[in-house]
């Protein structure tokens, strides 16, 4: 059985990766809106990602027993001043959830639950991958400055990227 002190935080992660769903589908829109479409493409597999996310919660909290509860999901940015400044945002941002996720797994530690915080550890690992995928994109932008004929290969590059389920996660 899920304590509520556990069962209230899982929920307010839940909106948390609805947020960043919604976030990154904002992204999606503002790249498609300055036509770097490979760009537009990775933020719409992130935002499938972290819709899957939520579910992993969302999932979670049933199996334990708890009550899943949805709030209002904040209004996200709608734009930004260059690809650049979209991915430094992307990168603050999932910091941001990397404690969330840290503060989760403290709270499991300190209430003994130790299903959760199995459970957890997937998505700690999940944001060391995040956090250097997104970082390795912010790296390359900064490379890139100014010049046009490297934004448009990045975005080549941006552009094969897919969403798919690994087996074996959380809440499948």
């Amino acid at each position: 059985m899920l304590k509520k002190t556990m069962q209230q935080a899982m929920n307010d992660q839940i909106n948390a990766e609805m947020y960043s769903s919604y976030l990154y589908l904002s992204m999606e829109a503002y790249f498609q809106s300055i036509s770097l479409n490979g760009f537009a493409a990775w933020m719409r597999a992130q935002v499938q990602e972290e819709l899957m996310h939520a579910m992993k919660f969302y999932d979670f909290v049933h199996e334990r027993g708890g009550q899943v509860t949805l709030e209002s999901i904040a209004k996200p940015d709608t734009t930004w001043s260059s690809p650049l400044n979209a991915f430094e945002a992307v990168l603050k941002h999932e910091q941001h959830v990397t404690s969330l996720i840290n503060d989760l797994v403290d709270l499991a530690i300190s209430e003994k639950d130790h299903a959760s915080n199995i459970f957890l550890q997937w998505f700690v690992t999940e944001q060391v991958e995040e956090e250097a995928s997104v970082g390795e994109v912010v790296e390359k932008l900064r490379l890139i400055q100014d010049n046009p004929s490297g934004l448009f290969m990045l975005d080549a590059e941006m552009g094969k990227r897919t969403f798919s389920v690994t087996p074996g996660t959380p809440g499948e």
